[in-house]
Formats: C-alpha cells, structure tokens, sequence
C-alpha cells in the first residue's frame, strides 16, 4: 500500500507538470486562433512524450534500479493516456464546450477529475506492468 501511495504522489506531481505545459499549450494554441480541439491534441502530442520519461525516471522505477527505455512501454502509454487524455478528455471537452456550454478555458480544468485517477490505474496496472516485481503490483 505504501509503494502504492508514494507511486500516486509521484503520478501526481509528474501528471501537474503535464497538465501545466499541456494547458499552457492549449491557451497559446487558443490565442494563435487554433481550434481548441486542434491546440488540445497538440499539447496531447508533447505532453504524453514528457509523462513517458517523467514517470519512467521517477514513478515506476524501484531506486537503483536502471532506466530501461521501452518503445512497447512508449506505445502502451501513449494508448492508455490515448483513452483517458484524449479520447475521453476531448470527449468531456466537446461536451462541456459545445454542449453544456462551460467556458472552453475552464472545462479542461473539470476533466482533470475524472482522467488523472483512470490515467494513473492504466499506467499503474498496464502501461509500467512489466516494471513490477514479477509482474505483481504492490498494492
């Protein structure tokens, strides 16, 4: 439960990183008249890539242990943030936006409820797997 738990901070403090640089991508795509599902993919692009090596220097790496560098690690994260970050995001994003009526500034704010947690299980339990202890998952 321990390791479980300072894995989330790290998650955490990584994930507001991203969503930093992810939102200021965002409002600058916005401000250059970039359609604001267009400036949400691109900070999806570069923000996903960052997560990658973040979370692999710093939340699921035992200490001592050596970086190992993965593009089946890469292609996995990048498809669970794909459902959490990007799929379901820009689908909240669509639906706060053009449905609900929320301000296109503050509706990515909202999604960050709901995708972190389902993120972090996705990394946790999938993407990093193979970095567990014999596959098992320190709960």
């Amino acid at each position: 439960m321990k390791k479980s738990l300072i894995q989330l901070i790290k998650f955490g403090i990584v994930g507001g990183i991203n969503t930093v640089l992810s939102y200021l991508i965002y409002l600058g795509g916005l401000y250059l008249g970039i359609h604001y599902l267009i400036a949400s993919t691109i900070g999806f692009i570069i923000t996903v890539f960052i997560s990658y090596v973040l979370n692999s220097l710093l939340t699921f790496r035992e200490s001592g242990e050596a970086i190992h560098w993965s593009i089946k690690a890469l292609i996995k994260v990048y498809i669970s943030y794909s459902i959490t970050g990007f799929i379901l995001g820009n689908l909240l994003l669509f639906i706060e936006v053009d449905v609900i009526k929320i301000s296109e500034m503050i509706a990515p704010i909202i999604n960050l409820f709901i995708t972190i947690p389902t993120n972090f299980i996705l990394n946790k339990f999938w993407a990093y797997k193979e970095n567990n202890i014999n596959g098992k998952v320190d709960l």
